[in-house]
């Protein structure tokens, strides 16, 4: 998995949780129903957008979804998947692209890419990538060619790069790209008039897209002598947090203009977990009640490690006289409500239930092994909320269960009443 959009799940509600999961699940199983098993690594945070984005303007979710069978990533359970239009248009979207990135690490000579033989070997999958992605988007009336343009031109446009180039001109081609994406949900879910707005929010989240990774990656490419954008104009981390600044308010003003049928799943992703995503890029915390970015009476530390914090006890949660988004559609009824335990506190990690209680006796070496291996083949090393260690018998958690300690410390963030996106 991959992308700047990584909702933690503890963050949503069970319904929205659901719902994403339908989504991500969706554009797997597109991928590999269309193209074959091996097209499911590129399946990504980012690509499943457009199938939400889709969804979110028909209003007909229920009538979009079929149950799939077990999977292992799932448990061995069965779920409730997104099919149609908008799954696909995310598999030929995310194919195209993936393509491209695998043909611009073999140019640049990544790694194992310097070897003749694994260069043509990645070679050969870029291009049959591509070609999945043309198909699969001409059945969607998708036309991949922009994406395609995009990223011919995106070379061109770094070597001409130099200090003082604007990062927007940079940008520029991967805007193009996922304004074209963003703006064609609008045509597959009959709303033309969303076009224009959905066009705009594409293209400064692909704005905010190319300025995080570049933010990410940068000290990496700097030990590796390989070119950033940051480095090549000459631009600071502060006037990049400027832009990507601008970028958010931009598509929450973009997405007001958009007529959606219930826009919860949208507006969590594209305003409070993009949010989110620049302050992870940056290093700041993600807590917006505390009146500044930074750790509480501290100016921002643009690339230092986010510091989390509970809020204080007397915090302004909830501002007087505001309306839940949405009336009765508000994403954020029936969730975790004042419950702000934090590691180590009620209802946080370290939080158990039932007071104190004796360790169990740890396995031994093979019974150990047996339970290691029903633990992979189950999956629950990497989702489940908790699980037992094979050999320890210490509660753990699943890597891929909890994105962060903050979790809670932000469940109070989620009314919209006291954050700034305007709800």
């Amino acid at each position: 998995m991959f992308g700047i959009v990584r909702p933690c799940t503890h963050r949503l509600t069970e319904g929205l949780k659901a719902e994403w999961m339908a989504h991500l699940c969706g554009l797997c199983l597109a991928l590999r129903n269309d193209h074959g098993q091996f097209a499911r690594v590129v399946t990504n945070y980012d690509g499943l957008i457009v199938s939400v984005l889709t969804d979110a303007q028909t209003g007909h979710a229920e009538a979009g979804r079929r149950t799939a069978g077990p999977c292992p990533l799932r448990g061995m359970r069965t779920a409730s998947v997104a099919k149609g239009e908008g799954a696909r248009l995310a598999a030929s979207v995310s194919l195209v692209l993936a393509s491209a990135k695998i043909r611009d690490h073999v140019a640049d000579q990544d790694g194992l890419l310097r070897r003749r033989p694994v260069a043509a070997a990645a070679r050969k999958v870029a291009t049959g990538w591509h070609r999945a992605g043309t198909r699969t988007g001409s059945t969607v009336g998708f036309d991949t060619a922009v994406l395609v343009d995009a990223v011919d031109r995106q070379p061109a446009v770094e070597r001409l790069a130099g200090p003082g180039t604007p990062l927007t001109v940079i940008t520029e081609p991967t805007e193009t790209a996922t304004a074209a994406a963003f703006a064609h949900t609008a045509v597959l879910a009959g709303r033309p008039g969303n076009a224009e707005p959905l066009a705009e929010a594409g293209r400064l989240f692909g704005r905010l897209a190319h300025l995080l990774d570049a933010v990410e990656d940068r000290a990496t490419d700097a030990a590796e002598g390989a070119w950033n954008p940051l480095t090549a104009t000459g631009t600071g981390l502060d006037q990049a947090r400027r832009l990507c600044d601008d970028a958010l308010h931009g598509i929450r003003l973009a997405l007001r203009d958009a007529d959606f049928a219930d826009a919860g799943l949208v507006h969590i992703l594209l305003v409070h977990e993009l949010r989110r995503a620049v302050d992870r890029a940056f290093g700041t915390t993600s807590c917006r009640h505390t009146g500044h970015d930074g750790a509480a009476g501290q100016p921002p530390q643009y690339g230092q490690p986010p510091q989390y914090g509970l809020p204080s006890a007397g915090g302004p949660y909830y501002a007087q006289g505001q309306q839940p988004l949405n009336g009765p559609q508000n994403p954020y009824s029936g969730g975790h409500g004042g419950d702000v335990g934090g590691p180590g506190g009620p209802g946080g990690p370290g939080d158990f239930g039932g007071g104190p209680h004796q360790p169990k006796k740890p396995r031994g070496f093979l019974a150990g092994c047996a339970s290691f291996i029903g633990l992979c083949c189950t999956c629950r090393l990497c989702c489940a909320d908790e699980y037992e260690g094979p050999w320890s018998r210490k509660k753990r958690k699943g890597c891929l269960s909890d994105c962060c300690e903050a979790c809670r410390c932000c469940e109070v963030c989620e009314c919209c009443a006291c954050c700034d996106c305007g709800c």
